[in-house]
C-alpha cells in the first residue's frame, strides 16, 4: 500500500465530506435565517422546504460518504453495512426528490419567480443525486470539457460494488 497515494486520497475526501456538509448547512441557514422570513405565505414555505429538503439530505449522506471513506480508501472495501446503507438511500432518494417535487407542484408559489428559484433547488438536488448514485458529473474545472462526457461511474457506486465482490 503506498501511503503517499492514501494519504493524499484521504485529504481530498475530507475536503470533499467536508465540503458537502457545509454546502448542506448554508443551505439550510441561508433558507431558515433569509429566505423564509421573506416568505408572507406558508404554501410558500412549504414549497421551499418540499425543494430543500431532499438536497440538504443528498448532501448530507455525500457528505457522510466521503468521510466514512477515509477510513477505508487504499486499504480495504467499504464495509458491508455501508453499501447497503447507502444502497437503500439509492432507492429513497428518488421517492424524497419526487414527493419533494409534488411539494413543489402543490404549495407553488404566488410569485412566479419564487417558484422558478424553488425549482432550481430542487433541479440541484436531483443532479446532486445523479451525481452520486447515476454517473459521475463533478469533475475539476480543468476536465468539464474532456471527462465530462465519459459516462464515469461515481466513486460512491464504485464502493458499493467492490463491497458485494469482497
Amino acid at each position: 500500500m503506498d501511503t503517499g497515494k492514501r494519504d493524499a486520497r484521504r485529504r481530498k475526501y475530507l475536503s470533499l465530506g467536508a465540503g458537502e456538509l457545509v454546502a448542506a448547512a448554508v443551505f439550510a441557514a441561508a433558507a431558515l435565517f433569509f429566505v423564509t422570513p421573506r416568505l408572507p405565505q406558508v404554501q410558500d414555505r412549504a414549497a421551499l422546504w418540499s425543494a430543500l429538503v431532499p438536497l440538504l439530505v443528498v448532501l448530507m449522506a455525500a457528505g457522510l460518504y466521503w468521510l466514512l471513506a477515509r477510513t477505508w480508501v487504499e486499504r480495504v472495501a467499504m464495509p458491508r453495512g455501508v453499501a447497503i446503507t447507502y444502497s437503500v438511500l439509492r432507492i429513497a432518494f428518488p421517492v424524497l426528490l419526487t414527493v419533494g417535487l409534488v411539494g413543489v407542484v402543490t404549495w407553488w408559489p404566488n410569485n412566479v419567480g419564487v417558484g422558478v428559484l424553488f425549482t432550481a433547488v430542487w433541479v440541484f438536488g436531483a443532479v446532486e443525486y445523479a451525481n452520486y448514485f447515476v454517473v459521475r458529473l463533478a469533475y475539476p474545472v480543468s476536465q468539464w470539457f474532456t471527462a465530462g462526457g465519459e459516462r464515469r461511474t461515481p466513486r460512491l457506486v464504485t464502493d458499493m460494488r467492490s463491497s458485494r465482490h469482497s
